[in-house]
């Protein structure tokens, strides 16, 4: 009851700032949305981590981007993780790909883990992956949740050619949905839905329906796997249905009772047998 009482607190104070400065308390409910509250490395997630071949900081602009490297004798594969997460939450599936001699790359996202930014998007992310991607060459690409979504951002523009398989796991179909629930959840008013709507367009130079999972997938040539649980509770199972309708050289699984962190080993040996055919 509390984790549902405080959000709207906070949109009631925002939505009473939105009386006097629209335009401030558009922008001051877009940072909350972009500041994760979680996603930190744990000693749990370190001690995994540490078994990386070799670590490496890359740079975008001056933002530091934390990468893990596993090396391995067949094709490069590259993980990114979701929201409030970081490299870590990867270690099962990690282990699989090594057991099978992938060389695997993981990054932690912008305001994740080890990367740098005090605040998160899946545009920013998209501009991380391209810096990684150029570093290492990958051939196939996972991604969990908005991690998913900044694959096909990256990959949709078509800059580089090396994709050969995705995979998506989790993964929204489209922006405005995802600001959406959030808007639903925090209570704000019809004002403050506007006002973060031009907010967005003010700083990407497009509005909240552009940035589409689903339309940005008809674009990108590499075979595709979508793997979404059917009663996922963050992203709803439709938005596998919207990305599968669009991805044309895709496939969707659909699980039940694996919810929508999809972890265990169904989801690593589906994800092994998919790259390795």
């Amino acid at each position: 009851m509390i984790k549902t009482i405080i959000p709207k607190l906070i949109g009631g104070i925002i939505n009473f700032i939105g009386f006097f400065n629209s335009a401030y308390a558009s922008n001051l409910a877009l940072k909350l949305f972009s500041k994760p509250r979680d996603g930190q490395l744990t000693s749990y997630a370190n001690s995994f981590l540490e078994t990386a071949t070799t670590k490496t900081t890359l740079h975008y602009n001056s933002l530091p981007i934390q990468t893990y490297h596993w090396e391995g004798t067949k094709e490069t594969v590259l993980l990114a993780h979701g929201w409030e997460s970081n490299s870590g939450r990867w270690r099962h599936k990690i282990q699989k790909l090594q057991k099978e001699g992938y060389n695997v790359i993981a990054l932690d996202g912008p305001a994740h883990g080890g990367s740098g930014s005090d605040t998160f998007n899946a545009i920013l992310y998209s501009e991380f992956i391209n810096v990684v991607s150029e570093e290492f060459k990958p051939t196939s690409f996972i991604g969990h949740s908005v991690g998913a979504m900044a694959l096909v951002i990256f990959l949709q523009k078509q800059t580089y050619t090396h994709a050969r398989k995705i995979v998506l796991l989790g993964a929204p179909s489209a922006f405005i949905g995802i600001m959406k629930r959030y808007k639903e959840m925090m209570g704000y008013s019809q004002q403050i839905y506007k006002g973060i709507d031009t907010q967005i367009e003010l700083k990407f130079g497009n509005p909240p329906s552009y940035f589409s999972t689903a339309d940005f997938a008809r674009n990108i040539a590499a075979e595709g796997l979508l793997i979404h649980d059917k009663n996922d509770r963050i992203i709803p199972y439709q938005d596998a249905l919207d990305i599968d309708a669009q991805f044309k050289n895709a496939k969707l699984i659909s699980t039940e009772g694996l919810g929508h962190s999809l972890k265990g080993d169904f989801i690593s040996d589906e994800i092994i047998k998919f790259l390795s055919h």
